[in-house]
């Protein structure tokens, strides 16, 4: 992170003083103070109970990962909506007692990374 500061992903689940969970991703600084907060303007509509991840890019915009819901999103340092893509394959878990927890077929995303182009050098091989 930078100038030592750290990016964390809040799930939201039994914050004090707030009657509607909400995810939120913060910038804590060093001194344990936030510098930076992103949550969705209507706050119910961005709620991950479990599972999600940030990622602060180079450009200062940070993607997020909404694990449960399948949608990676890239916002600005304002708060902005850059892009979104909510995964479009469903499937269910083989596992019977996580079958049992999470009957539905879920499109689940545990982590998402960006890679830029030379990050990547195997990719041109193909080309």
């Amino acid at each position: 992170m930078r100038d030592g500061n750290f990016l964390v992903f809040d799930n939201g689940v039994f914050r004090p003083g707030h009657d509607v969970p909400y995810s939120r991703v913060i910038e804590i600084d060093r001194a344990g103070t936030i510098a930076w907060e992103y949550h969705d303007p209507a706050r119910e509509s961005f709620f991950a109970p479990f599972m999600g991840s940030a990622q602060r890019l180079p450009n200062g915009n940070t993607l997020v990962t909404d694990s449960p819901a399948g949608r990676l999103f890239e916002v600005t340092a304002d708060g902005l909506l850059v892009w979104e893509y909510v995964v479009p394959y469903f499937g269910g878990y083989e596992e019977a007692e996580v079958r049992g927890l999470f009957p539905a077929e879920p499109n689940a995303v545990f982590r998402a990374y960006r890679y830029a182009a030379d990050e990547l050098p195997w990719l041109e091989a193909g080309r």
